[in-house]
């Protein structure tokens, strides 16, 4: 079921959200848990049991972890190392199984086509297999699993309720595109959390604002870009080629910061504080504040779970360079099964080691304006060149792609000029685009709380971008939600 559909917006949500504010407090998370499974179920029903066997696991080996680790600090109260060295190696041997189940079952789902393809390649063999399909928001919610376990294995309190923890880790609002919520960040509120009419008024303001860079943005930049990128990479002008890229690099950010907001408000709705998990990036001046900025729930995942426990920064200035290569490789590689990701990821990497060598990867308020320029244009140039390697069906067609955006190979003649691509509705839509690449309407909602003109401005322009934005779901084919597909 998507977000920016009439079933969710006018049956589903309505529904559920009554519901909740009407049952009983002790009940809510069950009305919730359920919700939740419906909403899975709707559209993945056959994988529901995937999702199921997740939870399963996860709830019986953090248990088995916790209590390991207990035993692990009462033997060391008692000196005894031969008892000590038995309860941490099964703590650390239960944590390795739940790591096993959780990346096995994703890796198999999200590449087993992938690798099964390059061994053929490679071994210029011709092997049949079935090909997998991938359960949709299976790289977020086993990432939340994964972060569970390790929460429990560090310190922290497992979870004996289950249904609790399936709530965790299945919860609709951030369950099919994050943003990735850490256990220790949602533990309290599922035990405990305030529903207000500021809350549910926040919540529903954030999530038309979501709705509506989804619809009215990224939707029309998307069918631009997908009409270019549909194309032979040289078959269209240098300023085509920039087009398609730029059309996608706004697609991109208003498509998965829209949804982004779209889940934030529906956990505002229902009581929750999910993170932030974009903060303006388009606006960055260089590669590591753009990474600090875009997808945060997954960068912080990564440099919790995975960038300190190699080493981090603490082992010297090579060692954190190939930690971070390690790093920007395994985000390429979590977005898909294609070499293409896996390059993107290395061409971020790359940029991120080259500023933190000759140090431009801090935030410096006192550049000069000039500096400032430059800083901020190379790091367009860097981001959208990237979007092209993320975009294009494969590196050949990526290749060609850029070298055509920079004028270095012949095109053939196109019969389409911009106008093709770009009507009246793109051009209006343009200057709105990247105006709120700024952190406007983030602060009309921080103002509407202070001042009662401000708040009652917002909730005219929100009534006015819902209207829209049903209109365009009840009319538009083209909805697509990129990040479904990871």
């Amino acid at each position: 079921m998507l977000f920016s559909s009439m079933t969710f917006i006018y049956v589903f949500l309505p529904t559920v959200a009554i519901i909740y504010l009407l049952v009983r407090k002790e009940i809510r998370n069950y009305v919730l848990l359920l919700s939740s499974l419906v909403f899975y179920a709707w559209g993945e029903t056959k994988y529901l049991a995937i999702m199921l066997l997740i939870i399963l696991s996860n709830y019986v080996l953090a248990i088995f972890i916790e209590k390991a680790r207990l035993n692990e600090s009462r033997n060391l109260q008692r000196k005894s190392k031969i008892l000590n060295y038995l309860s941490k190696q099964g703590k650390v041997n239960l944590l390795v199984l739940s790591l096993i189940i959780n990346l096995g079952i994703l890796c198999y789902f999200k590449y087993f086509n992938f690798f099964l393809e390059n061994i053929n390649e490679l071994f210029h063999t011709n092997a049949n297999f079935v090909r997998v399909l991938m359960p949709i928001g299976i790289s977020f919610y086993t990432f939340q699993a994964i972060s569970y376990i390790i929460d429990i294995y560090r310190g922290g309190v497992a979870q004996k309720d289950i249904f609790k923890l399936a709530l965790y880790i299945s919860l609709f609002p951030q369950l099919i595109a994050g943003p990735i919520v850490k256990y220790h960040e949602l533990s309290s509120q599922i035990d405990e959390r305030k529903v207000s009419f500021n809350t549910i008024s926040y919540g529903i303001k954030r999530f038309i604002i979501g709705l509506s860079k989804k619809m009215l943005i990224a939707n029309v930049f998307g069918q631009v870009a997908d009409k270019i990128f549909s194309q032979n990479a040289d078959s269209f002008s240098p300023g085509i080629a920039w087009l398609g890229a730029i059309s996608y690099t706004i697609q991109i950010y208003f498509d998965f910061s829209g949804y982004s907001d779209m889940a934030i408000g529906l956990g505002a709705i229902f009581g929750f504080k999910f993170p932030e998990n974009f903060d303006y990036p388009y606006i960055s001046k260089s590669i590591s504040e753009f990474w600090r900025r875009w997808h945060i729930s997954l960068s912080s995942w990564f440099k919790q779970y995975l960038y300190i426990p190699i080493g981090g920064n603490k082992k010297g200035k090579f060692r954190t360079y190939i930690n971070l290569g390690i790093v920007f490789l395994a985000t390429g590689f979590w977005h898909g099964a294609t070499w293409n990701f896996i390059i993107w990821g290395a061409w971020n990497g790359l940029f991120v080691i080259v500023e933190k060598v000759f140090n431009i990867n801090k935030d410096n308020k006192r550049r000069s304006f000039f500096r400032s320029f430059i800083l901020h244009f190379y790091c367009i140039l860097v981001f959208v060149i990237g979007w092209v390697l993320f975009r294009s069906p494969d590196m050949s067609y990526a290749f060609t792609y850029v070298c055509n955006m920079f004028g270095l190979i012949p095109h053939s003649h196109n019969v389409y000029n911009l106008v093709y691509y770009m009507d009246t509705l793109e051009f209006i839509t343009l200057p709105i685009a990247l105006l709120f690449c700024l952190p406007i309407a983030k602060n009309l909602l921080v103002l509407s709380d202070k001042f009662a003109i401000v708040s009652w401005v917002t909730n005219i322009i929100c009534y006015v971008l819902l209207t829209l934005s049903s209109a365009y779901v009840a009319g538009s084919t083209y909805n697509p939600f990129i990040y479904f597909r990871f």
